[in-house]
């Protein structure tokens, strides 16, 4: 890589690693000749900010050192500043989760993942768009992995509320067993590309990655570049039944459930009479009632 990167770390991620990583990530980087400045994040929303700041000031390259929260803000970020394809984006995955480089084959390791990033290969990825309610506000958010409601993103709330600190897996199956003891399933009414139906769902959750959960295979065939959701429907399950059916979606054998759904679609409508949760890339949003749709091709990813 031979032009001027701005990176962007965020010391929180991965229940603190991250920071105390950093100098010996920035002794790789600068080892393997990258040229580079980077921005220490000081608060949740910040990797926005920094992300607008680096595509309006011409950074060609932002590199995201942080979990796949971070990797969001950044695309939004880069997004707000204008054409989110004018900037490359690099990941060195850091954070609990790392599920959207398991589907580009990014590296988890540090030192594998900086040559990646040296070789500057790129992919032309898809995004998708998450307009929702916020106590009675409208807002947009950009997703780069998957977004969820339900079941779904009240795992979401309580991992990281109460169990991040554990990281990974453990974190999120603890979120997974709290959230089983309270959560009802919910009535909500789904559109699918103009296609409507009434449904009680326990979670909708929009992929355009294939992991989601910490290495969950929720989408086992999703393509980041075909412009299309793989929209995963889990209905009206029991809770035993949900618990049986868990080490099946992490090998990705779950869409065999006589109960579980998969379909392709580019814009999704979810409504309910209940209140219902949304998540973006692990981040919570708001509630439904909430639209999605997807921007093919609308982000380059150095893999």
């Amino acid at each position: 890589m031979s032009s001027y990167a701005r990176v962007i770390v965020n010391p929180a991620a991965g229940a603190g690693r991250t920071g105390r990583n950093w100098p010996r990530i920035m002794s790789l980087f600068r080892r393997h000749g990258l040229r580079f400045e980077h921005a220490i994040t000081e608060a949740p929303g910040h990797a926005t900010e920094l992300a607008k700041e680096a595509a309006r000031r011409g950074y060609e390259t932002v590199v995201s050192v942080g979990g796949d929260g971070t990797v969001n803000e950044i695309v939004n970020g880069l997004h707000t500043a204008g054409d989110s394809r004018d900037t490359r984006l690099g990941i060195i995955s850091t954070g609990t989760g790392s599920d959207y480089i398991r589907t580009l084959g990014i590296p988890r390791r540090c030192e594998e993942a900086c040559r990646r990033l040296i070789a500057a290969k790129h992919r032309a990825v898809d995004l998708g768009v998450a307009e929702y309610s916020v106590d009675g506000h409208r807002e947009v958010r950009l997703f780069v992995n998957f977004a969820g409601m339900g079941f779904d993103a009240e795992i979401v709330r309580r991992t990281t509320q109460q169990f991040k600190s554990l990281g990974g897996l453990p974190a999120y199956l603890c979120g997974v067993l709290a959230t089983v003891v309270a959560y009802k399933n919910k009535s909500i009414r789904l559109t699918l590309d103009g296609e409507t139906m009434d449904k009680k769902v326990c979670t909708v959750i929009m992929n355009i990655g294939r992991y989601g959960g910490g290495g969950m295979k929720t989408a086992p065939g999703a393509i980041v570049d075909d412009g299309m959701f793989d929209v995963l429907v889990i209905g009206d399950v029991s809770k035993p039944d949900l618990l049986r059916s868990l080490p099946r979606i992490y090998r990705g054998t779950h869409l065999s459930h006589p109960k579980v759904t998969l379909k392709k679609a580019k814009e999704i409508e979810i409504d309910s009479g209940q209140p219902v949760r949304l998540q973006a890339d692990g981040e919570l949003l708001g509630r439904v009632p909430a639209r999605f749709h997807i921007l093919p091709s609308a982000l380059n990813v150095i893999v």
